[in-house]
């Protein structure tokens, strides 16, 4: 039995997640279909992050146990004929029988977008969150700040988790900004990216996060607000979840 490592990027628009589940199709789904017609049997894709529905990813990781001796590169070009073309598989690997796309990983990076000021592109709104209020960078910045370290972050875990600890660690977390995908007014108005490195994260805690953020950003609570609402371990204290279709999980680390 071969265990392969795969390396995927996808849309999530048109997803309900990574998940496979009752209503909708999801990422996993569409998956374990396509492996399952190779390997004549009924296959289990594991993913490393269970992303939420209309979440991206441009470096989500996965396993898979085949015995089809396939080569990879033949295995990819037979996924990408029956996968739809909003997920592509970007590498297979093989890889050790211990490794575990969840429980091998150390570290993962995700990104969220924000379009701030006017109304964006239709062609970039599925991959941004368009905030009209002026986003007062400094303000968000210095709250972020406090975001890196060991943290109990029960307060940015939407419910429904089953997780036996909420403290995680934040390597690093900053903002930036980055030129539209699509600019077509040809107007100055940079996309802002939240950018999250961390060992791992809580249901919905990034788009709570960044929901906290954005309240910061348009002065509805102050930068050290962010302290008071992680020592608290309420969610009712934190800001709503962003909308999912900024977020994207960028890479996973091992």
């Amino acid at each position: 039995m071969r265990n392969l490592k795969l390396t995927l990027e996808y849309d999530g628009t048109e997803y309900a997640g990574w998940q496979r589940q009752a209503n909708g199709t999801s990422i996993q789904e569409v998956l374990e279909t396509a492996f399952g017609r190779i390997e004549g049997r009924p296959v289990t894709v594991i993913g490393a992050g269970r992303t939420d529905a209309g979440v991206h990813a441009l470096g989500q990781v996965a396993t898979v146990r085949l015995e089809h001796p396939m080569d990879v590169a033949v295995l990819t070009r037979a996924l990408h004929a029956t996968i739809p073309e909003d997920i592509r598989v970007l590498q297979i690997d093989e890889v050790a029988e211990t490794f575990h796309a969840r429980h091998s990983a150390t570290a993962k990076t995700y990104r969220y977008r924000i379009f701030n000021g006017g109304r964006c592109s239709p062609f970039e709104r599925r991959y941004v969150w368009s905030v009209l209020p002026p986003l007062d960078v400094d303000r968000m910045m210095r709250a972020t700040r406090l975001l890196e370290g060991h943290h109990d972050f029960a307060a940015f875990q939407s419910s429904g988790s089953a997780v036996h600890h909420t403290v995680r660690a934040v390597f690093q977390a900053r903002w930036a900004s980055e030129r539209p995908m699509f600019d077509s007014d040809g107007a100055d108005r940079p996309v802002l990216t939240f950018e999250i490195r961390g060992d791992g994260f809580l249901r919905h805690m990034v788009r709570a996060i960044v929901g906290t953020l954005v309240e910061i950003g348009t002065a509805r609570r102050r930068p050290d607000d962010l302290e008071r609402i992680l020592r608290s371990r309420d969610r009712a204290l934190a800001g709503q979840n962003a909308p999912a279709q900024g977020l994207f999980l960028v890479s996973v680390e091992y």
